[in-house]
């Protein structure tokens, strides 16, 4: 099973740049798992996407609707957040050096993703794919060409 951020998890519903790729990915292992907050998340996305009007309220609820029965067959997998999720959140933040650049959502993804045991998460946001070594885990993104690029993920809400 494979850890992805919001950032990635969308790629498996939409034709963002490097959609393809993670898709790819997505298909290679046996499930992908995320933190219960990217549904929130994600339903922000869908209302972004739909106040710029790049998807039609139809389209939004056609991948809502995948998402959601993506959740119920188990394709996607919605980890827990509990007390030992945010204390390992906390005590990671509290030690981390001053110069760390981490957005509480983004700290809470890999709280969560070092707690339920994985070594990998995946993204294509820089913040926190440099951050992930606070949390003991290797961030990966397979997109080409993205890692020059401006942080997508805080326009993503």
């Amino acid at each position: 099973m494979l850890y992805f951020d919001s950032n990635y998890l969308f790629r498996l519903y939409s034709t963002e740049v490097g959609y393809e790729q993670v898709q790819a990915l997505a298909d290679q292992s046996d499930g992908i798992a995320t933190t219960w907050w990217a549904r929130a998340e994600f339903a922000s996305i869908l209302l972004r996407k739909r106040r710029e009007s790049a998807f039609s309220p139809q389209a939004a609820e056609e991948v809502r609707l995948q998402f959601e029965d993506d959740l119920t067959t188990g394709a996607v997998t919605l980890l827990a957040v509990d007390d030992a999720v945010m204390r390992h959140l906390e005590t990671t933040l509290h030690t981390a050096p001053d110069s760390a650049y981490l957005r509480a959502a983004d700290a809470l993804h890999l709280a969560c993703a070092a707690h339920h045991g994985f070594a990998e998460v995946y993204s294509r946001d820089r913040h926190f794919l440099a951050a992930a070594p606070l949390f003991g885990l290797r961030g990966i993104n397979i997109i080409p060409g993205s890692s020059a690029e401006t942080n997508e993920k805080r326009q993503t809400p």
